[in-house]
């Protein structure tokens, strides 16, 4: 059927494998939450962040719920959140975030991508001082009709900055805060009903590194290898 046929069978099937591993931390995510605070997400904010988040990658209503039911049975296996942290090559510093029922196979395969990109797995720790750990929320800016009244109005809820990007073709504002105001902003943009396109808790680096475009590439490759495995949720790393 021809090269054009074969590209873009090729490029679904990507597109469906990338979605399957996008449902797959989205249901751990789900589950997670369900076993720390309870089924209900009206009194359960981090199972409220996991849903919205879900459907941030169009997981449908009916697998949410199925992703609820199921974590609300006892015998469902319990994740664990282990996070990682190594170096990649050229002295980028990376930390890996995972949610595992096997952290004997999670720390191995981690430990295996690092050295296949030239990298080494460190010790729990050792980047504290190079990352801040911040909650970021993800809004259209169709979604906010006046920034600078929405910036006035959320620093009593621990707002530290609003930045504008561009994700996915898509214009949004970020809003940012301490990890300790996440539940608070949280609570603060869903009684003024704005819409929240997904949350999450990362890690922002204090200090960057400057690498050639080749030097780039080759850590970018470590980044995509750790985030194909389904255990890893986050890959966070300091690159400029």
């Amino acid at each position: 059927m021809g090269r054009a046929f074969e590209y873009r069978k090729a490029t679904k099937f990507a597109r469906w494998d990338k979605m399957a591993k996008e449902f797959s931390k989205a249901s751990k995510q789900i589950t997670i939450a369900v076993k720390q605070g309870g089924p209900d997400p009206d009194t359960n904010h981090t199972l409220r962040r996991a849903i919205q988040n879900a459907k941030s990658v169009q997981m449908p209503k009916d697998k949410i719920a199925n992703a609820i039911k199921k974590a609300s049975d006892k015998d469902t296996s319990n994740y664990e959140e282990v996070v990682y942290e190594g170096m990649a090559a050229h002295g980028v510093a990376v930390v890996v975030e995972t949610a595992t029922d096997n952290t004997q196979r999670t720390v191995a395969n981690v430990r295996s991508y690092f050295r296949k990109k030239n990298g080494s797995l460190g010790t729990k720790g050792m980047h504290d001082f190079l990352f801040n750990r911040k909650g970021v929320f993800y809004i259209l800016k169709e979604n906010i009709a006046d920034k600078d009244e929405i910036e006035l109005e959320m620093i009593d809820f621990g707002l530290e900055s609003i930045e504008e990007d561009t994700i996915e073709e898509k214009e949004i504002y970020k809003i940012i805060v301490s990890f300790e105001d996440f539940g608070k902003m949280q609570e603060a943009l869903e009684s003024k009903n704005i819409n929240v396109e997904k949350s999450e808790l990362e890690r922002i680096p204090t200090v960057t590194k400057e690498l050639s475009d080749e030097q780039v590439d080759e850590v970018l490759a470590l980044v995509d290898l750790m985030e194909q495995d389904e255990d890893v949720t986050n890959v966070f790393i300091n690159l400029a």
